[in-house]
């Protein structure tokens, strides 16, 4: 008798659907994302987005092999994540505000630490418990111990996830990336915008902070 595939087409048919309208629906991810890109630039932007994606990755790893599991069991373990993570961005808040976009050239901000985007998303995405809570409540109503290794099956639904995450954030990156250059030359108006992106980071660090576990 021939083997039952390792993902169950039907439990796909449900999947998709729901992975596709928690990947519109505007989050954290997207909000940072968004803040990268409109301070540094597009390629910023994009790259806030695949550091997004590799701290997704490893949050699926880690709620395949029970450390999310862990975490969930453990408060005081979640609680130091989480402030780890809210002070991580208040502290990209106040970088913003020492690094004002009207001292960079209209020539550089396109090419403005994408290596530092990239390594901020990993860090924003790791530090936010919720996310690791997230894929624990999710993925496991899909997978059947049956049909193969879990993580394995953990690695293919989160992997699904991650490509629609990552393709959204990466167009919302780039959007946003377009308002660096056309605002660098206006002081005004790039003002605003270091203050705005600094307010958008305190945001996220609150919303952190004061959402229920």
């Amino acid at each position: 008798m021939k083997d039952p595939p390792m993902i169950d087409p039907a439990a796909l048919l449900i999947f998709v659907p729901i992975a596709l309208a928690l990947n519109l629906t505007p989050g954290a991810d997207m909000l940072f994302c968004l803040g990268q890109g409109v301070r540094s630039g597009p390629s910023a932007g994009r790259a806030a987005a695949w550091g997004v994606a590799v701290g997704a990755l490893i949050h699926t790893f880690a709620a395949g092999l029970g450390f999310a599991a862990f975490i969930a069991a453990h408060p005081v373990l979640f609680e130091v994540i989480r402030w780890a993570g809210v002070g991580y961005l208040v502290w990209l808040a106040l970088q913003g505000l020492r690094y004002p976009i009207t001292t960079l050239e209209p020539t550089q901000v396109g090419r403005a630490s994408v290596w530092g985007a990239f390594r901020r998303g990993v860090v924003v995405n790791v530090l936010n418990p919720k996310i690791a809570l997230f894929f624990l409540a999710l993925i496991p109503q899909f997978v059947e111990p049956d049909r193969g290794p879990i993580l394995l099956q953990f690695l293919i639904f989160g992997l699904i996830l991650n490509v629609g995450g990552t393709s959204i954030n990466l167009v919302v990156g780039s959007l946003g990336g377009g308002f660096a250059r056309l605002l660098a030359r206006n002081t005004g108006a790039a003002r605003a915008l270091q203050y705005g992106t600094s307010a958008l980071f305190v945001m996220l660090a609150a919303r952190l902070a004061l959402q229920p576990r």
